[in-house]
């Protein structure tokens, strides 16, 4: 389900993009039988296009169960936002582009607040 622009994370790869990342990562946790999945992904698609600093990822979760494990993924899709290697927010099912951004919006607010908050 990845693209040139949506990017296949592994069980390798996972850590070293969100440790690697100075921006909020955007992770799909999709799998290949997921219907909404298909169209979650032509979403992200368009996101990644209008956005592209944003890194996006995608983890299939038969591929990759130990990952799905970790974060607790218990339905599909499921997006999760990851600032500082962390998990700041997540979507359970098909979210379209306003919805994608809204959460990655919360993601860049949470975190002006806690700067705000520490800087006082």
């Amino acid at each position: 389900m990845a693209s040139s622009k949506v990017k296949t994370l592994d069980d390798s790869s996972f850590d070293e993009v969100l440790a690697a990342a100075k921006g909020p990562v955007l992770v799909e946790f999709t799998a290949t039988w997921c219907g909404p999945c298909r169209v979650q992904a032509a979403v992200l698609e368009r996101v990644a296009t209008e956005d592209p600093e944003l890194y996006i990822g995608a983890v299939d979760v038969d591929d990759y169960p130990e990952l799905a494990a970790r974060y607790a993924v218990r339905g599909m899709p499921t997006l999760i936002v990851f600032k500082g290697g962390k998990e700041t927010n997540r979507r359970l099912g098909l979210a379209n582009e306003q919805a994608v951004a809204a959460l990655l919006a919360l993601t860049m607010k949470e975190e002006a607040s806690m700067r705000r908050r520490y800087q006082s």
